[in-house]
């Protein structure tokens, strides 16, 4: 499908449908955001449309509209990703998605699991990833992309029914629909804070910095992030990482300076100037904290030790109950939790997770009840 009519048509039927499953194909080497090559809708039935973007060149507003009605589910496969790419090429908010992988860690399934082992477990069948490299945004297509991506929305309607069913069979319809609404969450469709960029810099000898080092590494990828979206280019086509904990290292003044650290001539020309104020700003910022060093204390050993019985009480919960444990907490979230004590964790772990696990957590944490391998099974639960 190629021409705006053709896209008016078939976002039109599929809003007279109860869900419609959608996928995306995407080319992401030399830009900064994922370059749109197809959408692919699934009406059910073996309806399949594939919606050719780079022909459309952008103008996807009957999609937009689909992604906003709140009268059709929209099923994907792993959706974060796709709804992103799918929010920004049609300045669209999406509404009421279900996301088949994160629905399969309610019935049994891990929250990570594959399209293609959910298929395999769904319908009995192994799909073909031979494509999962292919350029999207070259013409034409051949047969073999297309048949590929029509795959990939082909079984999204009865997987959903699937999961569905057996979600209702354990009692869990509720949990589900609850766990979807993340998706409504208009703060996932929000650029990231460049001031978090200078996590995703990863280069040796970053724990060894002063703090003052820091507070410059930190002031000089908020400026790279800034400036790769800005071009839609990657980030190491701006300057790599290696650039960037060198600069923050030596704290370059001049051009001169820039040049020194082996900064080309280009590089200098095109962004000397934003570099040396990033630099200037984070010299003047608050030195950050280094990262402790040596032998922990006792409270830290404390906390990793209660970390470890919160972690062994969830786990053996979600094992027991063929819910995946990265559905109530992540390490990092649960390592939170644990730190900010036992009152924080009703607000943190609201709805069916604090039914599920949360409030024997919060007994767990405050000291009311204790964790001990049940005798049956042999996974740790709360002692009663």
């Amino acid at each position: 499908m190629h021409t705006a009519t053709a896209l008016e048509d078939v976002c039109a039927r599929a809003r007279d449908l109860e869900a419609v499953a959608l996928d995306t194909e995407f080319v992401w080497e030399r830009t900064y955001y994922p370059a749109l090559g197809l959408v692919q809708m699934g009406l059910g039935g073996g309806d399949i449309v594939l919606i050719d973007t780079v022909a459309l060149e952008g103008e996807l507003g009957p999609l937009g509209n689909l992604l906003e009605d709140e009268s059709v589910v929209k099923i994907l496969h792993d959706a974060t990703q796709d709804l992103q790419i799918l929010a920004r090429a049609t300045d669209a908010h999406p509404r009421r998605a279900y996301d088949t992988q994160r629905a399969g860690g309610f019935v049994g399934l891990t929250a990570t699991t594959s399209l293609q082992d959910l298929v395999e477990w769904g319908v009995g069948l192994r799909l073909d990833k031979g494509e999962t490299r292919s350029n999207w945004l070259r013409r034409p297509l051949s047969e073999s992309q297309q048949e590929y991506a029509a795959a990939d929305v082909r079984y999204l309607h009865e997987l959903r029914t699937k999961q569905l069913a057996k979600a209702e069979e354990l009692g869990r319809t509720g949990w589900v629909e609850d766990e979807m609404t993340r998706y409504d969450d208009p703060d996932l469709y929000l650029e990231s804070d460049p001031d978090e960029a200078v996590n995703r810099v990863k280069v040796r000898g970053i724990g060894r910095m002063s703090g003052r080092q820091r507070a410059v590494l930190r002031t000089v990828s908020a400026w790279r992030e800034v400036e790769a979206r800005k071009l839609d280019r990657t980030r190491r086509m701006v300057l790599p990482d290696e650039m960037l904990a060198k600069i923050a290292d030596y704290g370059p003044g001049s051009f001169d300076d820039l040049s020194s650290l082996k900064m080309t001539d280009r590089q200098i020309s095109r962004y000397g100037d934003g570099v040396l104020e990033a630099v200037q700003l984070g010299i003047e910022a608050e030195p950050e904290d280094r990262p402790r060093r040596g032998r922990p204390g006792p409270e830290e050993f404390r906390q990793q030790a209660r970390l470890q019985i919160a972690q062994g009480f969830l786990v053996g919960r979600c094992e027991r109950s063929g819910v995946d444990p990265i559905l109530v907490a992540t390490k990092s979230q649960l390592g939170d939790l644990v730190e900010a004590g036992p009152d924080a964790v009703q607000a943190e772990m609201s709805g069916w997770r604090y039914e599920f696990a949360g409030r024997d957590l919060e007994a767990v944490l405050r000291g009311d009840v204790g964790v001990r391998l049940d005798p049956e099974d042999g996974w740790p639960d709360v002692a009663t």
